[in-house]
């Protein structure tokens, strides 16, 4: 659902993370797309050497401000690539009908670049759930928001008025 609301330009994209199903299926949607990720991700062998092949956003999560300038320096240079930039704002992923902390980093960034936030909701976690290797059938829904323009707003704006679209979708999925 939303696919209209799609921008014409690349934007940072703020999901709902719930499984593996859509860091694959996101790659179809918002092509071409470029994942922030734990750095240390990276480090894995063969799996980290296949991710760093998606020119990922690495970043050391505990590395506080430095983080951000990691990712405004690094995001910065995909969307002027014309990647798309997809943040899990949560940070990791989520049982379904949890909810995490939101964090800034994703609206800092599109607020830095004066890029738009693209909202997307989904269940996918119902069919691929988190940390179980066993798929259940069903059908996943992925509802993309209107686009939420950065232009004159603080990231702590955006970034709210983000999680309240994605938490009120999720209600209704």
């Amino acid at each position: 659902e939303g696919r209209e609301n799609l921008p014409s330009v690349p934007a940072v994209v703020l999901a709902k993370h719930q499984s593996a199903w859509e860091t694959i299926a996101f790659q179809q949607i918002f092509p071409p797309l470029s994942f922030v990720l734990k750095k240390n991700l990276l480090r894995i062998p063969f799996f980290g050497w296949g991710l760093a092949l998606f020119s990922p956003i690495a970043i050391d999560r505990g590395a506080g401000r430095e983080a951000l300038k990691q990712l405004e320096k690094q995001g910065r240079e995909r969307l002027d690539a014309g990647f798309w930039v997809l943040v899990f704002p949560e940070g990791t992923r989520m049982g379904v009908g949890e909810k995490g902390n939101y964090q800034i980093g994703g609206a800092w960034l599109a607020a830095k670049c004066g890029a738009p936030v693209v909202p997307v909701a989904h269940n996918a976690g119902r069919c691929w759930p988190k940390n179980a290797f066993i798929k259940r059938p069903g059908e996943i829904t992925v509802v993309i928001g209107p686009a939420i323009s950065t232009q004159g707003r603080k990231p702590a704006q955006v970034l709210a008025e983000t999680e309240a679209w994605i938490e009120a979708t999720m209600r209704r999925l």
